[in-house]
């Protein structure tokens, strides 16, 4: 099997970026970390730092649609937060592709996973944003597989 550039996800939130990766082979999804949200710049300069570290070439971002599948005033913010990633990427000369998904009812599905593994409403609020990703991450990967 061969080895192909790594692929993130990002759910982005106004206090958190919850961030997923795929394994190297591109067949499953690890959440890797929950980046809590401070300015643009440091966001999206932590946010190059990972994709050099594990030299990704995909980076996915959930797109926030409501019930009917139409965006609210989130997934205008989340887009507002895409173009300017863009451009901060191309100003640090950094190739990565940049792809939305649609990610409804990710985090529910990330909640209904850490209740059945028995974590505290603590311990859930600490790791959702980064599960939320990976679930995002793994139906992409189960798609497109």
């Amino acid at each position: 099997m061969q080895e192909m550039k790594r692929i993130i996800c990002l759910d982005i939130g106004d206090k958190r970026i919850g961030i997923a990766m795929s394994d190297p082979f591109g067949m499953t999804a690890q959440a890797l970390a929950t980046l809590q949200r401070t300015t643009f710049r440091a966001d999206a300069a932590k946010i190059l730092e990972i994709l050099k570290e594990y030299q990704v070439g995909l980076v996915l971002i959930g797109l926030p649609l409501n019930s009917e599948s139409q965006e609210g005033p989130q997934a205008k913010k989340v887009r507002h937060f895409e173009g300017g990633l863009a451009k901060f990427l191309k100003e640090k000369n950094h190739a990565a592709t940049i792809e939305w998904v649609d990610e409804s009812f990710s985090s529910r599905e990330a909640e209904v996973f850490l209740l059945e593994a028995d974590l505290s409403r603590k311990k859930r609020k600490k790791v959702i944003d980064k599960m939320a990703a990976a679930v995002v991450l793994q139906n992409y990967l189960d798609e497109h597989g």
